[in-house]
């Protein structure tokens, strides 16, 4: 672990908790989530109670050699199959690209992605929904990301003691390839900790951020 410090109609929800604008969390006093930032400008403004943000920093799906968990198991390509509403899903990658389908009311994508057999062939299914309309997208994107995250982690007690783990650290996706929904730099990049210089909007670390509380929070009486 890298700690450093510094499918309805178009345009409706996929997902009971899936639709939502990026960057979302109870907000506490400060205007921030209760657990942390939820964006870019968050961490620009620093820790409420000053000091510094520490950062888990990931990239690739690669298990460690050893066999035990690593921050490699946040990846979207990480094999942790979860069911929902009778449906399994290989990967969250698998879990995104379906309910990207699902939003623009693609039923063949959206099987395509489910039956993918790796989750490189599900991301293409999911470059191929017809209907796609970016700013539909990006109003649900992020709430999707969370939703599987939520049913990635949840369903499995190795996964989500990991993800619990990581206590209040920021998460960051270190790709030097992804400017959406990660960093566009490497982790051994100075700039990595340095969240004024990012070049990418690391939605899938405020996304797994956001998983992360909901996952904390005890169950409501009769859940």
């Amino acid at each position: 672990m890298t700690i450093t410090n510094g499918r309805a109609a178009a345009g409706q929800p996929v997902g009971k908790r899936a639709a939502g604008a990026e960057g979302v969390g109870e907000r506490a006093a400060d205007g921030q989530p209760s657990d942390g930032p939820r964006s870019v400008e968050d961490l620009r403004r620093g820790p409420a109670s000053g000091g510094h943000w520490k950062y888990v920093h990931f990239w690739g799906h690669s298990p460690r050699r050893d066999g035990t968990l690593g921050p490699s198991c946040f990846s979207q390509w990480w094999p942790a199959p979860f069911t929902v509403d009778g449906i399994t899903y290989a990967t969250a990658e698998h879990w995104m690209m379906a309910g990207k389908a699902r939003l623009f009311d693609d039923a063949e994508a959206e099987q395509r992605a489910i039956a993918a057999g790796h989750p490189q062939q599900a991301k293409a299914a999911g470059r191929t929904v017809r209907g796609f309309d970016e700013k539909i997208w990006r109003r649900h994107r992020f709430g999707l990301v969370v939703e599987g995250s939520v049913h990635k982690f949840g369903g499995d007690p190795a996964l989500r003691k990991f993800l619990l783990g990581t206590g209040s650290r920021v998460l960051v996706e270190a790709s030097p390839l992804d400017r959406i929904w990660g960093i566009g730099l490497a982790a051994d990049d100075d700039r990595a900790t340095a969240p004024e210089r990012w070049r990418g909007l690391n939605l899938l670390g405020f996304a797994l951020m956001e998983a992360r509380q909901r996952l904390r929070k005890p169950a409501a009486p009769g859940q």
